[in-house]
């Protein structure tokens, strides 16, 4: 499954599996402690990825970030997507959309921070009504020297380590929408209510609490852009992480590939090698097949990026990738736990953890019902060249 990468995305390639070599060992130490691992290795961990630049991978050099290409940082996250229970996630990545929303004082107190460690971030997008299309009903009052919100917020995810939201609200003044805004909001402000922490399929210690916003103050300086730019900068999100999700389900699915290889030649069945069975090589056979279609999709949009094409044919490519590979992700693990049998029903089997944990990316940043919907607007707006 060769694809010719420059030179530059192999180097980096190679630093992610360095990070990945050190995580990786820890996955069943996390799978059975609650996501979580020694407080001391994390911290290691932590700081071994800011000391190798994964944390300031978008960011430009002139703020001492890597300034790479989305290539290369889909490169890093497919090598990082080969690690079961968020060990990778031990890092926040500032991106450089930040950088043309903020101002200069938000930048140092908020952007800047992430990419050296001091802080980290969470994102209160969804609402308890939304499902997978932005909606926004949580309400910014336009008050003096500031806003004031009230609303609900679901999926928040990594809240327990976050110092701050970026939160999506609806400013109104009097009856007036003004339109959809981001904000910073200082994790401890009073009139933040966490209403309960649920557990998930998944073992991460990055949590996806519920939150309410009581009558909480966001003073004006801390509003994103203008009052009406928060869909915008939603959307770039969006974008960005639908790319990186699909970059990881590529990751994870080589592993499983991989895992299930080893084991197939190795396990003896009446006298012949599993990996002799006709049933096990056609399940191998389509994972990889449906792995090299998803890559050459993945590794052609990140070019795109990089060559900086219309940003509407980049929506529709990100939601057909991120489509793509999680659904393909999905099959793969399934057939993987069915190659190991009962040992694939274990949770210290990493076929186990990511059949559980790849599920819900078929779900978050928009579901696959989601981005066919995006994908078949682009087609009847713009038609199939235009895509």
């Amino acid at each position: 499954m060769h694809i010719d990468l420059p030179e530059n995305a192999k180097k980096w390639a190679s630093i992610a599996e360095g990070f990945l070599e050190k995580t990786m060992p820890w996955e069943v130490e996390a799978e059975m402690n609650e996501g979580k691992l020694p407080e001391k290795i994390d911290a290691e961990h932590r700081q071994m990825a800011i000391d190798l630049g994964l944390s300031s991978m978008d960011m430009p050099k002139s703020y001492g970030g890597q300034d790479l290409g989305i290539l290369e940082q889909v490169v890093v996250w497919e090598v990082l997507g080969r690690g079961t229970n968020a060990l990778s996630w031990c890092f926040s990545e500032p991106q450089s959309w930040m950088l043309d929303a903020c101002n200069d004082e938000q930048i140092e107190s908020y952007v800047l921070p992430l990419m050296d460690g001091r802080k980290h971030e969470c994102f209160a997008i969804t609402e308890t009504e939304s499902g997978s299309e932005v909606q926004v009903d949580t309400s910014a009052e336009k008050i003096d020297n500031g806003y004031r919100i009230n609303g609900e917020k679901w999926f928040v995810t990594g809240a327990n380590h976050a110092d701050f939201f970026f939160i999506q609200a609806k400013i109104f003044k009097g009856k007036e929408n003004l339109g959809d805004a981001l904000f910073f909001l200082d994790m401890g402000t009073e009139g933040i209510e966490l209403v309960r922490t649920p557990l998930f399929s998944h073992t991460f210690d990055s949590h996806h609490p519920i939150y309410k916003f009581n009558n909480v103050f966001i003073p004006q300086k801390n509003l994103i852009g203008s009052e009406s730019d928060g869909m915008s900068y939603t959307r770039s999100w969006f974008r960005r992480e639908r790319l990186m999700i699909a970059a990881r389900c590529c990751g994870a699915a080589a592993r499983l590939i991989e895992e299930a290889t080893d084991f197939a030649n190795q396990r003896n069945i009446q006298g012949e090698a599993l990996s002799e069975r006709q049933a096990i090589q056609f399940m191998l056979a389509d994972s990889v097949t449906e792995l090299w279609a998803a890559r050459l999709m993945l590794y052609e949009t990140a070019k795109a990026h990089d060559r900086d094409e219309d940003l509407n044919s980049l929506h529709y490519r990100c939601s057909a990738v991120k489509l793509f590979a999680s659904e393909m992700a999905n099959k793969v693990a399934d057939r993987v736990v069915q190659i190991f049998g009962g040992r694939g029903y274990m949770r210290e089997n990493v076929a186990e953890r990511f059949f559980r944990e790849l599920r819900v990316d078929r779900i978050w940043e928009g579901t696959s019902e989601i981005q066919r919907i995006i994908i078949a607007r682009g087609l009847i707006k713009k038609g199939l060249k235009n895509l």
